[in-house]
């Protein structure tokens, strides 16, 4: 059975369609045979990928819905034949023979049928035209395609199918070691050691601090975050941004809300070498009158949709709802608000987000400046492309390496 390449990418994504695991959590919960880990990952992150398209390729072939069983089999069968241009006969097979496994021999013959009568043409013909089909086409959430396109036009199908440039990672050394990966240079690869792999496996200098993985959002946004004495990262884990702010900063407190991503920062800043970082669990939409003016700088990473991050998180275009942003506003707006009464006047308020979208983003702002006159905006700059918002910085995913976010600078006044 382990030898059958649909096994493994089923066991994963049963436990995301039907258990509603995290992706990532799925893949380390689940054991893999390791010499096709590859193919296993590639395969599951192509199904999330692409699972509206997928979704609709079915229902083009089917005339009632099928089990779940059944569609998850479809999904990873369809990809294997779309996207990775496996054969047939193999694919069918494959499928088929888990099915069995599975105990499910009574819908084998339909997968049967289904896999050998299926054709891309005719269901590129049958999708719908305009924006509906563009959204089905990247399995772009629909409400999602629709917002996109009233803000940025015709732009919005390029940000829709814009797809992570490969493996982001931050050197602290060592990086020459993996020249021969020919990795891509990032406009922070000279002040940060930041490159992005198209491959790169995990070796034991993770383990030694040479290196880490993050983000080029992360990255940009802590290079927007100007030195100071005193600084707190309010939405920490699980550290990154703490622990490279800590470089620039003489100290950094990080809040998280739970305690077992409390202990993600601190295993992150000793794995790192980091001493001047210290993590305590904090609600930081509650305020807390210890920490009252104390703070020269405040990032606020706040929850968001994660819609910039989709190349890296699939799963989310499956699990964001559109009814989910009225409370991720009210968060959004409360951690900001709490937040800004610790920082001495003088000092520096950032708002960021990994979204694209205006509502997490400038119209937060917009909302805190508002009510709290004692803030202004200050005009930030970054060297990865970007467009210029009326409050903030705001990055999409086909000119910034497949990662949308946003960023904005506010300072108390003296």
């Amino acid at each position: 059975m382990l030898s059958n390449p649909v096994y493994d990418p089923f066991q994963i994504l049963t436990k995301i369609y039907q258990g509603g695991a995290h992706l990532k959590q799925a893949i380390a919960d689940t054991y893999i045979e390791e010499q096709y880990r590859a193919r296993t990952v590639k395969i599951v992150y192509g199904v999330l990928e692409n699972d509206a398209f997928l979704e609709f390729c079915i229902r083009c072939y089917a005339e009632k819905a099928p089990k779940p069983v059944v569609r998850i089999l479809l999904k990873i069968s369809l990809y294997m034949l779309l996207f990775m241009d496996k054969k047939r006969y193999m694919v069918t097979d494959c499928a088929v023979s888990l099915c069995k496994k599975l105990g499910k021999s009574g819908v084998s013959g339909f997968i049967n049928a289904f896999l050998r009568r299926f054709d891309d043409k005719t269901v590129q013909e049958k999708l719908p035209k305009g924006d509906k089909g563009k959204a089905i086409l990247y399995s772009y959430p629909e409400y999602a395609y629709e917002w996109l396109k009233k803000e940025y036009g015709e732009r919005a199908e390029a940000i829709a199918k814009a797809r992570s440039a490969g493996v982001s990672v931050r050197f602290e050394k060592g990086a020459e070691k993996y020249a021969h990966k020919e990795p891509i240079s990032t406009p922070f690869t000279e002040k940060y050691g930041h490159y992005i792999f198209e491959n790169f496996v995990r070796d034991e200098g993770f383990d030694e601090g040479e290196y880490t993985f993050q983000s080029i959002g992360s990255i940009a946004i802590c290079d927007c975050v100007a030195p100071c004495e005193n600084l707190l990262d309010a939405c920490s884990a699980p550290g990154g941004k703490a622990v490279l702010l800590a470089k620039k900063c003489a100290h950094v407190t990080a809040f998280e809300l739970h305690e077992h991503r409390v202990n993600l920062i601190g295993q992150y800043k000793a794995r790192m070498g980091v001493e001047n970082v210290t993590e305590r669990q904090k609600d930081s939409a509650l305020f807390d009158g210890e920490y009252e003016e104390k703070f020269d700088g405040v990032l606020c990473d706040v929850p968001c949709s994660g819609l910039g991050t989709v190349s890296e998180n699939p799963d989310i275009k499956i699990f964001r709802k559109k009814e989910d942003f009225d409370a991720l506003a009210k968060s959004q707006g409360e951690i900001l608000a709490t937040c800004s009464r610790y920082v001495k006047k003088g000092g520096a308020l950032y708002y960021s987000t990994c979204s694209i979208l205006e509502r997490e983003n400038d119209k937060i702002v917009e909302e805190f400046l508002k009510t709290h006159g004692d803030y202004e905006v200050e005009k930030i700059d970054s060297p990865l492309c970007h467009d210029k918002k009326k409050y903030g910085l705001q990055f999409l995913p086909d000119t910034a390496f497949g990662a949308g976010f946003y960023v904005c600078k506010m300072v108390r006044k003296s």
